[in-house]
């Protein structure tokens, strides 16, 4: 069969190279075509029709500043899909894009899966009422999602998180050899998680890094994004600042604990065992907007959501500050690190095991 599968962020890249590689042992004659990146290139053996870096904008100003862009996109991928005429359309969490093609295809007569789902239970909640119209399968990988959607009669069914699969599979790592292949220092490491996109790592950064000379007795790694090249990195790195490319599953396995931007990064960060503090500021206005639109939330990080109470410390806009950074880092490389490990382990528990690819593809191939 033809699969059409649409990823517009990193983290739906990654989860979109293990749906495929499930799809491909289920269904031996699979065919893909995909938005996506590197990841779902290798796992398809194909090139994506348009890569997620060129279609990721962060934040109210700029997805209005790029609106004319993305409203070509979306033509372009309608057409896209009537003339390659898929068995099976899958969208990847990224709604404002995604829920628009759902409406097309679903019209136009093709079978349309949502697999992970956009966060409506935080926002936007108005956009369920698309989903029940447009979409045929809803496959959700949070827990509490399922009876979201139950809420309002969308059939949704819970897969477990596709995190699992990715985390489980990685082979064991010497972390002497890492540090030694990386040129990193004999120290101790502190990873630095500060996002994907530039403007956000710029922010980032100059607050996460200005914690270093209160840990002499460590190093700061910084993870870098794919889509940045390393030439952007070398001004935040000196003789205790580090940074390494696309090995950021490597970096946190070696990590004593890790400072990480909000987002799908808090989730793996944990689910890796290191002890985190969740950073995030964003413009104000934006944060503004945000705020009003975002409702009865208690938390940012998936980590605390899944959960439903802090496990992890949230600093958020005023409050992230070089004292309060140093004063929870702190904590977790001390007194707080045993308590942290052990409610990881029941996250894990709460999140269903590994498996989230294989039973996705099995409803998609059955549809």
């Amino acid at each position: 069969m033809k699969y059409y599968i649409i990823a517009g962020e990193a983290s739906g890249d990654l989860h979109g190279s293990n749906l495929i590689k499930a799809l491909k042992a289920n269904d031996a004659a699979a065919e893909f075509r995909f938005w996506g990146g590197d990841l779902m290139a290798e796992a398809s053996g194909e090139k994506p029709v348009k890569h997620y870096k060129d279609l990721a904008f962060m934040g109210f100003l700029e997805v209005a500043k790029n609106l004319p862009t993305i409203l070509r996109n979306i033509k372009f991928c309608k057409n896209d899909i009537a003339y390659w005429k898929p068995d099976a359309l899958v969208l990847i969490d990224y709604p404002g894009f995604n829920l628009r093609i759902a409406e097309f295809a679903k019209k136009s007569g093709f079978k349309v899966v949502y697999y992970i789902s956009p966060q409506l239970w935080a926002w936007k909640e108005g956009r369920v009422k698309t989903i029940r119209k447009f979409v045929d399968e809803m496959l959700v990988i949070l827990p509490f999602e399922k009876d979201f959607y139950r809420k309002h009669q969308v059939s949704a069914k819970f897969v477990g998180h596709p995190l699992l699969d990715a985390i489980s599979d990685l082979q064991p790592i010497d972390c002497e050899e890492f540090k030694s292949y990386n040129h990193l220092g004999e120290k101790e490491i502190i990873a630095l998680l500060p996002g994907s996109r530039k403007q956000e790592v710029e922010k980032m950064l100059d607050i996460m890094l200005s914690v270093r000379k209160r840990f002499p007795q460590y190093q700061f790694v910084i993870a870098g994004a794919p889509g940045l090249p390393r030439e952007f990195y070398e001004k935040f790195t000196d003789e205790n600042v580090k940074f390494v490319s696309n090995k950021t599953y490597d970096l946190l396995r070696c990590a004593k604990a890790a400072l990480v931007t909000s987002g799908t990064a808090t989730l793996e960060t944990a689910l890796l065992n290191v002890p985190e503090v969740v950073c995030y500021k964003g413009s104000a206005i934006s944060f503004a907007i945000g705020k009003m639109l975002v409702k009865n939330i208690r938390f940012i990080s998936l980590v605390n959501l899944i959960m439903d109470r802090e496990v992890v410390r949230e600093l958020i806009q005023e409050e992230l500050t070089t004292e309060n950074l140093v004063r929870e880092l702190s904590l977790i490389l001390g007194e707080n690190r045993g308590r942290i490990l052990e409610d990881y382990a029941t996250l894990r528990e709460k999140l269903g095991g590994k498996g989230a690819s294989e039973k996705a593809s099995e409803v998609i191939v059955n549809l």
